[in-house]
């Protein structure tokens, strides 16, 4: 069990292991964008891209997410994320996920808008055929922000 905190966090986790049922993971055709709709401005759903390293295409990038950093990341490649430090934090987290097979949870602090933000997050491994991780589904909330 992961220590998460927020309940929306936790309420994804919840509905991304119900869906998985006795498997390692659900496929991205077990999950309904609908039954989502409770964190569905803070969630990203990102398309693996097998290679080496590994790449990472944003499929949606939350409109709440959006707002808050100023950027559109939906269709975009992880690495047209502008700020490099995250950009860099975020492709190790997303490739531990890929390598282990496993839910990852993290409490962390950001620059944004020349301020310091804590945000929680948990990124969540999705495979087609149970093996070979292809979509990973993201939560991620900022401390300050009424989601």
């Amino acid at each position: 069990m992961l220590p998460i905190k927020h309940p929306k966090l936790q309420q994804l986790y919840d509905y991304w292991a119900s869906k998985r049922g006795d498997r390692k993971m659900p496929a991205r055709a077990d999950i309904d964008p609908l039954g989502m709709g409770f964190i569905m401005g803070n969630l990203i759903l990102i398309d693996v891209i097998a290679g080496t390293p590994l790449g990472f295409r944003i499929r949606l990038h939350g409109t709440n997410l959006t707002e808050l950093v100023r950027y559109e990341l939906s269709g975009k490649m992880l690495d047209e994320m502008p700020q490099v430090e995250f950009r860099d934090l975020t492709r190790q987290s997303f490739t531990k996920v890929c390598n282990t097979g496993e839910p990852l949870h993290a409490t962390r602090d950001r620059i944004l808008h020349d301020q310091s933000r804590r945000y929680e997050t948990v990124i969540l491994p999705m495979s087609s055929d149970d093996s070979r991780i292809d979509m990973l589904l993201c939560g991620l909330i900022y401390d300050d922000e009424s989601v």
